[in-house]
């Protein structure tokens, strides 16, 4: 029996026994030790309230999902673990998976993700979150010398930055009511403002506060025939959007990111998995470090799951998990 965090209803969470299965594994199956987790706080606490719309139960299952929603659900999807049993070339390896809180895992072989060797596995919890951002980036189209914001300094409006300021040229402003964030934005190589200083005539707003306030922001900062990428995820919220004043004599033009599919500009080429494994290669750099606020061992992980998700101030929150041999 491996253990797993279970969502069991509106702000409650436990931690249940679960198979981990029995015997050697299948044909194209590995089974993982996990080594650490990472709590994506915008979904995860989308599910913990029950914020999931009943249309959207289907798409938003987590690829090693049980349960149904609203509740019991077993969610999440960031976990990284040591393959124990499996094929040869995995075996021993560190990987990363799109797996739910749970020390001890069976999954599919072509889900196992290896962390190239430069990643060290407390930061690869973030490859979800870059993934995200990655494919956010994509759909805004954001080249050399673009003067871009992000706003919402979580954990993907942040990486989004990060990304973004490596464009040559490209003046980067990471864009959040939270004054402490400008220590991040340094860190990432990025303006920081308020959102009552978001510079104006930006070629691209990427907006990730998941507020109605934030797309405000978003949709004064682009400048004519602008582009507003909207990256956050409300669930059942309703969202009051202003399309008065300069909207339609600017041509504004908002689109949506999600990354449940391949941003058009690179799907003809891109699969997931590639997408992901480049995601994994991003995290090389240390200043991702930043974006860790917080870390929970596993044991601990079901009487603290919904402060954590209710602190404003986390961006990615690690789970870890017992010691390899460890009880």
């Amino acid at each position: 029996m491996s253990r797993a965090l279970w969502i069991t209803g509106p702000g409650r969470a436990e931690l249940r026994e679960t198979p981990a299965g029995t015997g050697g594994v299948g044909t194209g199956e590995v089974r993982a030790r996990a080594l650490f987790g990472g709590i994506s706080r915008g979904t995860e606490a989308l599910v913990l309230r029950g914020g999931v719309p009943e249309s959207e139960w289907e798409r938003m299952r987590a690829p090693l999902q049980e349960g149904d929603f609203p509740w019991p659900v077993k969610y999440g999807y960031a976990t990284v673990a040591r393959v124990t049993e499996g094929p040869d070339h995995l075996v021993g390896r560190i990987i990363f998976a799109l797996a739910p809180h749970q020390d001890i895992l069976t999954l599919p072989a072509a889900m196992a993700m290896p962390v190239p060797e430069r990643v060290p596995p407390e930061r690869a919890v973030l490859a979800a979150n870059m993934e995200t951002a990655l494919n956010v980036v994509w759909d805004a189209g954001a080249g050399p010398g673009d003067r871009i914001v992000v706003i919402g300094a979580g954990a993907v409006g942040a990486l989004a930055a990060w990304l973004c300021a490596w464009l040559p040229g490209a003046e980067v402003t990471l864009i959040d009511v939270n004054p402490d964030r400008a220590a991040l934005a340094a860190a990432l190589g990025c303006r920081f403002a308020a959102p009552g200083d978001a510079p104006d005539a930006a070629d691209i707003a990427i907006h990730a506060s998941a507020t109605a306030a934030g797309l405000a922001t978003a949709l004064g900062a682009v400048g004519t025939e602008g582009l507003v990428v909207e990256a956050s995820w409300y669930g059942t919220r309703p969202v009051e959007i202003v399309l008065g004043g300069a909207f339609h004599a600017g041509r504004t033009r908002i689109v949506s990111s999600q990354v449940g599919a391949v941003a058009p500009s690179r799907r003809p080429r891109w699969s997931r998995a590639r997408r992901l494994a480049k995601a994994l290669e991003l995290l090389a750099d240390p200043a991702l470090d930043a974006l860790i606020t917080g870390e929970t061992d596993f044991a601990d992980l079901a009487t603290r799951y919904a402060a954590i998700l209710e602190d404003p101030g986390t961006l990615c929150h690690r789970v870890r998990y017992p010691p390899e041999g460890g009880i």
